[in-house]
């Protein structure tokens, strides 16, 4: 199961406990049990499938911050290939939270911009846990007018709880930077697609989320604010986050069905941290398809379209009916 495992899983753990006792006890011994440990293998697959099935918007929180879920870099290396890191943003210092450069998606040289959160504890705290500072921002604008320079379309991998509130942040003009990187990535002239890997964290992702193309990995979660922020504003007491998270509609599924993403990439059961390179491997696909529908459209009509989707967010149709759908095919 893991290292680490969330309450709900729990169940699962001591079926899989079983099993593998039933296991060591056929090595051991020459009475024949593969009927019962088949039994038990079938029992086990079902209570998976039913647990993932029914994952309430804060069970996915969880996973979403699982913490052996793959980080940006994980999938940078999979799906990606000749990577060169730039570093800066000419004015103050770089910010680890932020990585950017250029790369090949296949045979096609792209600009990358992605928010690291880390992995020991040590480069956690050295990427300040994927919460980037104003200059974080700053080199992501950076690396952005390179691609629109060069003509590289542009891929964005969200991954925060949000922006750095610290004092320093603000000194150095945090609000500013999101807002001037929101007024840029809107009418940058290349193609722009943005993977939400897991989480979304108010003007922290929306900062590198202005694109063409969203998709969200199907544990993935974005929202103007975390649930325990909003519980801690609206009723006093952060311990109702999961009752703020249904409410919210943060989830992958949520965002499609109001018309803000464009797909869901699938995650193997349990969680992108069960099968990295299957995730992995569901990104890259989801990735390269969205590159080939934008490079059919001329520049021009990329631009006009990504500003139609961003005045249209938040208008409602009555009656609206729209459907989220996510895809079913898996690697293998």
């Amino acid at each position: 199961m893991g290292k680490f495992l969330l309450d709900f899983e729990r169940p699962l753990e001591e079926l899989q406990n079983q099993l593998d006792e039933l296991k060591r006890t056929r090595a051991s011994q020459k009475e024949d049990i593969a009927q019962e440990i088949a039994g038990l293998e079938a029992q086990l697959q079902e209570l998976r499938r039913e647990v993932y099935s029914r994952l309430t918007p804060w069970q996915r929180i969880q996973i979403a911050r699982h913490p052996e879920r793959p980080a940006a870099l994980d999938y940078v290396h999979r799906i990606t290939s000749h990577f060169t890191e730039l570093h800066g943003d000419r004015l103050y210092r770089d910010d680890p939270a932020i990585v950017a450069g250029l790369a090949y998606v296949g045979q096609r040289p792209i600009a990358l911009i992605a928010e690291q959160k880390g992995r020991t504890t040590k480069d956690k705290v050295a990427r300040n846990f994927g919460m980037p500072h104003p200059e974080g921002y700053r080199k992501a604008l950076r690396v952005a007018k390179l691609a629109e320079k060069f003509s590289l379309p542009l891929l964005c991998l969200i991954d925060t709880a949000g922006a750095y509130p610290g004092v320093g942040a603000e000194e150095r003009g945090q609000a500013w930077a999101i807002a001037e990187s929101l007024r840029e990535f809107s009418h940058l002239r290349t193609r722009i697609i943005v993977v939400n890997l897991g989480e979304g964290g108010s003007g922290g992702a929306l900062a590198i989320g202005l694109g063409d193309r969203l998709y969200m990995l199907e544990n993935a979660w974005y929202s103007v604010i975390a649930p325990e922020g909003c519980a801690s504003i609206l009723f006093g007491d952060a311990s109702q986050a999961p009752d703020a998270a249904r409410s919210l509609r943060l989830t992958a599924a949520d965002v499609l069905a109001l018309g803000i993403g464009d797909g869901i990439v699938p995650e193997p059961v349990g969680g992108a941290h069960r099968d990295p390179e299957s995730a992995a491997w569901q990104v890259s696909r989801q990735v390269q398809r969205a590159l080939e529908e934008l490079e059919a459209m001329p520049i021009e009509a990329v631009v006009a379209e990504r500003l139609r989707r961003i005045r249209e967010i938040g208008v409602f149709v009555a009656g609206s009916n729209r459907t989220p759908q996510v895809e079913s095919s898996r690697k293998g």
